[in-house]
């Protein structure tokens, strides 16, 4: 029997210079989609997928994040005596049994910053959810709840897979594949950020996974590699083999929030569908590009 998938962790420590000057002072995951900023998309992701605590491995600058799942006294209680709509704050307000912060206090890589939640982590499985990578399932199911059916049908280690045109791959952690059954596809090996052409597929890692315990240990001696930080993908990539591991297509919409063409892109997509906004967006939409 496989061991429920109850924590999931948010790596959330990263300076955002991409979006300068926004981040100066605001967490590039506060940064909102329409009126909710990523990290909430995030959260709401893992509560459907029934994850029970939140891990979030932070950095200096990132008080803001903590503060967003707070509670907001002087805001909620002027809300009430104004009689105002309180819908908007849902969602927002974790408790501290089911929100935990760490500290990542140098900027190592994402296998470093996965590996300082190991202590909270412990033995048991545990999903990783990057808020930049902003997996949209719509009307349908999110991303880690499909990743976290799948789980519990295979076991293992899942990532998230995504086909993208082979001149993106050396962009992204790349799978290795060994025969593919449905949205499964049986991992043989991965590789970090390919030299153009060399690309064993492409399928690419998109910002979800569920991983065995394991993978702490491996991390724990993990030297630095492609860009000269500590990357979980060659931590992963030493588990193959040894664990079970599987891609896992997502039936839904990503959007690369790190960059600004893919922010923009998913508040346009986002605000269309929205019913008190999207038919003037689409009208504005029409015009400007018209």
């Amino acid at each position: 029997m496989t061991k429920k998938i109850r924590k999931a962790v948010f790596p959330v420590a990263g300076l955002g210079t991409r979006f300068l000057p926004a981040t100066k002072a605001v967490p590039k995951e506060l940064l909102p989609v329409v009126d909710r900023p990523l990290i909430q998309y995030a959260v709401d992701e893992a509560i459907e997928a029934g994850i029970e605590e939140m891990i979030f491995v932070t950095g200096r600058g990132k008080g803001a994040i903590e503060d967003h799942f707070d509670i907001a006294y002087e805001l909620e209680a002027t809300q009430r005596e104004r009689g105002k709509d309180m819908s908007g704050l849902k969602g927002t307000r974790l408790t501290p049994g089911n929100a935990i912060f760490v500290r990542q206090q140098e900027p190592l890589g994402l296998g470093h910053a996965i590996w300082c939640a190991r202590h909270i982590v412990g033995d048991e499985p545990f999903a990783i959810i990057l808020p930049d990578e902003f997996m949209y399932g719509g009307k349908g199911t999110g991303c880690l709840k499909q990743m976290v059916d799948a789980y519990d049908a295979v076991g293992g280690n899942l990532i998230c897979a995504l086909d993208v045109p082979m001149e993106q791959t050396p962009s992204y952690g790349v799978l290795d594949p060994d025969g593919v059954k449905g949205d499964l596809t049986v991992i043989k090996g991965l590789v970090e950020k390919p030299a153009a052409g060399t690309a064993p597929s492409t399928l690419i890692i998109a910002g979800r996974y569920i991983l065995q315990p394991e993978v702490m240990t491996v991390l724990e001696t993990q030297e630095k590699g492609a860009g000269g930080e500590i990357q979980l993908t060659d931590a992963m990539a030493a588990m193959i083999g040894k664990q079970a591991f599987h891609g896992v297509t997502f039936k839904g919409d990503r959007y690369d929030c790190g960059s600004k063409a893919g922010y923009i892109e998913a508040n346009l997509a986002l605000a269309l569908e929205r019913d008190d906004i999207g038919a003037h967006i689409r009208q504005f939409a029409k015009k400007l590009v018209g």
